[in-house]
């Protein structure tokens, strides 16, 4: 069997080995440089086509940026699809301590960008990609983003008083999460991404309070179609994580597809050049048509 740590920096050269795939067009949603979606139109060119929100991952930390995703939405856009690929603001370029990584996610502004993002999309794509057909709408991330692409469709049931709190369920056709930090308390056990979620809250002394806003697991049921892709075999976002949200899932009444690959870890599900990315693009496809 090979070494687990040996096939996951094999599969994320894979990934990271893509050149980056220019937009079709970008625009801002906010005034930060960190508030902007890129829009990539179906290749094909049809009109009135679904659109695929895409929110990238990279453990909320600002070196990862939504450039490593860029082929995965060429990927989905030569699939006759149209794409937003969306970025937020994330943490800090410093790591707190020598030799750490850097701080994952800010709060509140990580959630504050893709609440705005969100919001905002229905009228950019309608200028920026009429192409766009913004009542058939499915959210997907990877990884960090897939905690994002869960919380975005969760919006509803957000704690009363939450500033991201939606009246109603957000007009989506789904949300397909891919290999997602999708239930906090079970990441934190297993120290996922060392110790981001924790830093995404704003560290331990805000921890309590703050969960109930953003861990996936704590809001449900949404009532939104909503799909989890996961490679059985990852180490940096372990299977472990993902059965603990689908347990929640069940518990509160919702049912959670799951596809689990075997033989697959974390990078392969937006990687183009592996056959675990078809099998996602099927998934999203099915939700959005």
């Amino acid at each position: 069997m090979p070494d687990p740590v040996a096939r996951d920096a094999a599969e994320a050269e894979s990934v990271f080995s893509h050149p980056a795939v220019a937009p079709d067009a970008s625009v801002a949603y906010g005034e930060h440089p960190d508030q902007v979606v890129d829009f990539y139109a179906p290749r094909g060119g049809q009109d009135s086509v679904p659109l695929v929100v895409l929110l990238h991952g990279g453990a909320w930390r600002a070196p990862y940026d939504r450039q490593h995703v860029t082929p995965f939405a060429d990927f989905l856009a030569r699939r006759g699809l149209a794409v937003a690929n969306v970025e937020y603001r994330r943490g800090s370029e410093i790591p707190q301590q020598r030799g750490s990584e850097p701080v994952a996610g800010r709060w509140p502004e990580t959630f504050d960008d893709v609440a705005a993002a969100m919001d905002a999309l229905p009228g950019l794509a309608r200028r920026a990609l009429p192409q766009a057909d913004v009542r058939r709408v499915v959210v997907t991330g990877h990884s960090a983003g897939g905690q994002l692409a869960l919380w975005a469709a969760a919006r509803h049931v957000l704690p009363v008083g939450s500033p991201w709190r939606l009246a109603s369920p957000p007009p989506l056709r789904g949300v397909v999460a891919l290999a997602p930090i999708a239930d906090f308390a079970r990441a934190v056990e297993l120290d996922v991404c060392g110790g981001a979620v924790v830093q995404l809250l704003g560290g331990d002394a805000q921890f309590g309070s703050r969960i109930a806003h953003a861990d996936p697991s704590a809001l449900l049921p949404t009532g939104i179609a909503t799909a989890v892709v996961q490679g059985r075999i990852d180490i940096v976002v372990p299977y472990a994580v993902t059965e603990s949200y689908v347990d929640a899932a069940a518990k509160a009444g919702e049912t959670v597809g799951l596809t689990l690959l075997e033989d697959v870890g974390h990078f392969p599900l937006i990687d183009p050049a592996a056959d675990a990315c078809a099998v996602v693009a099927e998934e999203i496809a099915q939700l959005a048509w």
